[in-house]
C-alpha cells in the first residue's frame, strides 16, 4: 500500500505535467489555426484533427503522471463529482493557465499575432456561442467520465476516445464559437494577442458544460457503480487513466484502515 502511494507523483510534478501538456496543446492546436491562416494548407478539417491528435498524444504521454486534465473546467468537474481533491484544484488550474500562456508566447515569438494566435471569438452572438460551448463541453466531459472513471470502461481507449471527441466537437462547433471547451486554451492566446472580445463565454460555457456532463454521467452510472465497487479490484488496478487521483487515495486509505482493524 505504501509503495503504491510512493509511485504517485507529488503535486509539483503533476502540476508540471499539466503545465507542459497545456503548453503543447496551445502550441500545436492554436498553431494549426495560425498556419492555416498563413498558408490555407490545413483547412478547417485539418485544424480540428490537429486539436484531437494533440490531445490524444498528450493524454498518452501525461495521463499516468497527472491525469492529463489540461483544462480548468475538467479539473473543476472532477472535483464537483468527487473524483479530484478540491485542495489541489488551484494548483492544477494555475499550472494550466501558465502552460497556455507559454504556448501562446511561443507562437507569438514565431509568427507574431497572425490570426490572433488562434484566439476564440464568437462568430455570432455571445449567447449563441455560450450555448454551443456548454453543449460541446458537456459532451466532452461525458466521454471523459465514461472512459476515465468507470471501471467497466476499457482504459486503453481513453486517449483515443477523448481526442476523437475533441476533433468531432471542433469540426461542427468551431465555425460558431471556436470550439474552445477549455478556458486555458482560450486564455493564453487572448492574453498574448489582446483578443478579449466575448472572452467570458469561454470561461462560463466550459465550466457549466463540463459540470453538467460529469453530473449526467454520474447519475447514469451510480446504480451500477454501487454494485461494482463491492467487487472492485485492488487499488491501483483501475483500467482507466488515473484522472480520479483523489478518489483512489480515499479508497487506499479506507482499505488500509480496514486492514488495521482486522489485526
Amino acid at each position: 500500500m505504501r509503495e503504491q502511494r510512493e509511485e504517485r507523483p507529488g503535486l509539483p510534478r503533476r502540476a508540471g505535467a499539466e503545465l507542459l501538456g497545456t503548453a503543447v496543446l496551445v502550441t500545436a492546436g492554436c498553431g494549426s489555426i495560425v498556419v492555416d491562416a498563413q498558408t490555407r494548407a490545413l483547412t478547417h478539417l485539418g485544424v480540428a484533427l490537429t486539436f484531437g491528435l494533440v490531445i490524444f498524444a498528450m493524454i498518452a504521454a501525461c495521463g499516468h503522471l497527472s491525469g492529463a486534465h489540461f483544462n480548468p473546467a475538467v479539473t473543476v468537474a472532477f472535483a464537483v463529482t468527487r473524483h479530484f481533491p478540491w485542495r489541489e484544484v488551484p494548483c492544477y488550474i494555475g499550472a494550466q493557465l501558465v502552460g497556455a500562456s507559454i504556448g501562446a508566447t511561443i507562437l507569438r515569438l514565431l509568427v507574431g499575432t497572425t490570426a490572433q494566435l488562434g484566439a476564440t471569438v464568437p462568430q455570432g452572438s455571445p449567447w449563441q456561442a455560450l450555448g454551443v460551448e456548454i453543449l460541446l463541453s458537456a459532451v466532452l466531459m461525458f466521454v471523459i467520465m465514461a472512459v476515465a472513471t468507470d471501471p467497466r470502461a476499457i482504459g486503453q481507449t481513453a486517449a483515443l476516445a477523448i481526442g476523437a471527441t475533441v476533433a468531432l466537437d471542433a469540426l461542427w462547433g468551431g465555425p460558431i464559437s471556436g470550439a474552445s471547451m477549455n478556458p486555458a486554451r482560450s486564455f493564453g492566446p487572448a492574453l498574448l494577442a489582446g483578443a478579449w472580445q466575448g472572452h467570458w463565454v469561454y470561461w462560463l460555457g466550459p465550466f457549466l458544460g463540463t459540470c453538467l456532463g460529469a453530473c449526467l454521467y454520474q447519475s447514469l452510472r451510480n446504480p451500477f457503480f454501487k454494485s461494482s465497487t463491492s467487487k472492485a479490484a485492488a487499488p491501483g488496478t483501475h483500467p482507466g487513466l488515473p484522472w480520479s487521483l483523489g478518489e483512489a487515495e480515499q479508497v487506499q486509505e479506507r482499505a488500509h484502515q480496514g486492514q488495521g482493524s482486522q489485526k
